[in-house]
Parts: C-alpha cells; sequence; structure tokens
C-alpha cells in the first residue's frame, strides 16, 4: 500500500474514500484520528519527510509553493494538483487516482444552468476578502445559474462591504468555512444583499464529494428569491 501525506482536505476525504487513507494529514483534514503535520499553510516538513512517504499530495491553490520547494528538495515525491474550475476536477482526479492505484469515475455534470442570481460570496472577515475567479467555488456555482460579481481574474480580492453593496448583488452566499460565517455576521452582510448560509466543505472541497456537492448546493440554491 502506497504511503501518502496529504496536504490537502479534500483529497484526504477523497483518498479515505478510495481507501487509500493517508499516513499524515492537515489538522483542517477533519480526520483526528490520522496524525496531523501542521496545516495548509504551515506543514511540518521535517516531520513529513520523518514519516518516509512514498507520495505527499499538495495543491496550487491550498498550499505554498516554498513547502513544496522543501519536500522536492529533501527527496520527497510530490504530486502537484491545480484545481481552479470544475473542469479540472476529473483530470486531477485521474491523476491522483493513477498514483494510489485507485479509479475515478469522470464527473456527469450536464450543462451550465441559466444565470438566475448574482452574489457575493465572502470568505473571510476583518479584512472582508472575497472569492473571485479563477477558483473552484465560483466555478462550480456559475455552473449553477449564480454569477459572481467579483469575476475579473483575481481569484480572492479584499473588499470593503461600503463598495460590494453598490455592486448590485442579488443574494450574498456565506460559506461556513474557511471563515465560519454565521447568524452573528447576518446585519452586516445585509447591508450589501439577502443573505444565505452554505455549506463551505461542498462549495471548496473538490474530488469524491464534487457530485453530491452539485446536488445539495443546486437543493440549496431552488431557495433563491
Amino acid at each position: 500500500m502506497v504511503r501518502i501525506v496529504s496536504l490537502v482536505p479534500s483529497v484526504t476525504e477523497t483518498l479515505t474514500t478510495w481507501g487509500r487513507t493517508p499516513v499524515a494529514c492537515t489538522r483542517f483534514c477533519e480526520r483526528p484520528d490520522l496524525e496531523h503535520v501542521g496545516g495548509t499553510k504551515d506543514p511540518d516538513i521535517a516531520r513529513v519527510v520523518e514519516l518516509n512517504p512514498d507520495l505527499v499530495v499538495v495543491d496550487a491553490e491550498e498550499n505554498r509553493r516554498e513547502d513544496y520547494d522543501s519536500l522536492l528538495a529533501s527527496g520527497v515525491e510530490v504530486l502537484a494538483l491545480h484545481v481552479r474550475s470544475l473542469l479540472d476536477v476529473d483530470q486531477a482526479m485521474m491523476e491522483l487516482a493513477d498514483r494510489v492505484d485507485a479509479r475515478w469515475v469522470p464527473l456527469q455534470i450536464g450543462e451550465p444552468r441559466p444565470v438566475r442570481a448574482r452574489a457575493f460570496i465572502p470568505i473571510w472577515r476583518r479584512p472582508y476578502i472575497a472569492l473571485g475567479t479563477p477558483a473552484y467555488g465560483a466555478s462550480l456555482l456559475a455552473h449553477l445559474g449564480v454569477a459572481n460579481i467579483f469575476d475579473d481574474g483575481e481569484p480572492y480580492p479584499e473588499v470593503e462591504l461600503v463598495n460590494v453593496a453598490s455592486m448590485g448583488a442579488d443574494v450574498v452566499l456565506a460559506p461556513s468555512e474557511p471563515y465560519p460565517f454565521s447568524k452573528r455576521q447576518l446585519v452586516e452582510l445585509e447591508t450589501v444583499a439577502p443573505t444565505m448560509f452554505i455549506d463551505g466543505k461542498d462549495l471548496f472541497w473538490w474530488g469524491s464529494r464534487t457530485p453530491s456537492a452539485l446536488l445539495r448546493l443546486a437543493e440549496r440554491l431552488t431557495l433563491l428569491p
């Protein structure tokens, strides 16, 4: 069995689904039963190397280039994925499946739905950071008929709510991660537009979750006015 260290939460979930449980992962992977080797942005490189993995999996959107370079310099085999769109998922998953002797069934996602709403999607607070483009979450929402008001080629712009309020969003889609938006922020978010809370994992964790996430988010979005 391949010894894998996963530094990407969605990869950890996918590997587990395939029966290829990593020997270690990040503290954000929601696997308290596995050894944690730091976070996605601050992994313990020395410990990763110490574990003598056959493969370390990283993602260009989740992890830092300097950590990738340090792993390579330590002689560790690294698979670097780069998922920025719903259309990137099949290629990334086929690469991963090939390295761990698993099987990926290509997504059957159908045609994109017509645009029904324009959304502001905050992903952090103090300062406010928006989900922009290109980004997997924005691509997934676009497929479901929700256009992103930040569609200018900057994936994670820092914004001021007072300025966002003038951009004509129909809805605020506030995810549960990476910042845990909740009703405590409802008053300030609704200065922009009516607000709907959504599952951050369904929005940002790609891989084995993608098919069911599309269904759950599509059902949630039926509640849009």
